[in-house]
């Protein structure tokens, strides 16, 4: 779940093993095959983006560092909750997920775990992320984050997905969650920060999903997912990136008030040089030169980490916060 398709880049690597537990060459696979098959399913290096986001939330919900008891807890839910929409993902969307390179090493895809295996574990999993939120957290945070498998599968993946290309732009909500997930964790309720980084993560999806199907255009063409770059020209596409990332720089600023100058400071130092990138793009297409949009796919995670960890130390300092100027 967490942050849509933060790491679609990545390729998930496993055995070619067969449901019965057989693999290829006529040897049983041992349990390390069977465990990596199943990780595979929940994409971990898509819930990697989950700590980068949930715990700096954490830290600046209670302004000061938060109990390690409670990031844990919390962490172990919320990675429960995105491997089980990841996982559920994976069954929906093998058919897709056998067509497309970047994906065709997926479990169901070279049969590592049959179908039905796969839907029980992602069905495990959002029972067990409920569970541990609610006895160990509270209510409302298993509540946000059973929710948030809820749209990720029937609103993401059922149906905006192979729909329209603005199925990022909204079916990103989900990869916003895990910041309001933790700040419900430390408060018990959700402020207006938590919904400022919620924007912040919603706006900074587009172009860092837009720069990878740029690269990965013949991929989603062929399994008929239409992604912006599919369905409107290379400029565009471009075009876009750029607008979302002044919004996005724009809206991190909008945590100024409950922060100090340090966070303020690296918000804006960041945000000036991924627009830098996300302008170099738009001029590189515009010339019609070759483009390496996988670089900017890569600086936006880079550049979210920047503004996140600076909301954890600033928070974990306790500078003085800026306040609202009236």
């Amino acid at each position: 779940m967490s942050l849509v398709n933060a790491a679609h880049g990545r390729s998930e690597h496993t055995s070619a093993v067969h449901p019965t537990g057989e693999s290829p060459a006529g040897g049983r696979r041992g349990m390390r095959d069977v465990v990596g098959a199943y990780a595979a399913l929940a994409k971990p290096r898509v819930i990697e983006l989950l700590l980068v986001t949930t715990i700096p939330a954490m830290f600046l919900a209670g302004r000061a560092i938060p109990s390690p008891w409670l990031v844990l807890v919390t962490l172990l839910g919320g990675t429960m909750a995105a491997g089980s929409a990841n996982a559920l993902n994976c069954v929906i969307d093998a058919d897709i997920d056998k067509v497309m390179n970047r994906t065709k090493r997926r479990p169901l895809v070279r049969d590592s775990v049959p179908r039905r295996n796969a839907l029980i574990f992602g069905l495990a999993l959002a029972a067990g992320s409920f569970t541990v939120l609610y006895l160990a957290v509270n209510l409302l945070a298993a509540a946000l984050a059973v929710g948030t498998i809820l749209f990720y599968i029937f609103v993401y993946t059922l149906v905006l997905k192979r729909r329209t290309p603005q199925n990022v732009v909204w079916g990103g909500a989900a990869g916003c969650m895990p910041v309001v997930i933790g700040w419900a964790a430390v408060e018990g309720t959700v402020s207006w920060p938590a919904f400022v980084m919620f924007g912040v993560i919603f706006f900074w999806t587009p172009p860092h999903t837009w720069a990878l199907a740029m690269k990965y255009r013949d991929d989603y063409e062929r399994a008929g997912v239409p992604m912006l770059p599919v369905v409107a020209p290379p400029r565009h596409v471009a075009r876009q990136i750029v607008i979302y990332s002044w919004v996005m720089v724009g809206w991190t600023l909008l945590l100024a008030p409950a922060t100090s100058w340090l966070y303020a400071t690296f918000a804006g130092l960041a945000g000036a040089w991924f627009l830098f990138y996300a302008h170099r793009l738009y001029a590189a297409v515009g010339r019609g030169e070759t483009t390496r949009p996988m670089a900017l796919f890569h600086r936006s995670n880079t550049y979210l980490m920047i503004v996140f960890c600076a909301l954890a130390v600033d928070s974990a300092i306790g500078l003085p916060v800026l306040g609202l100027p009236f």
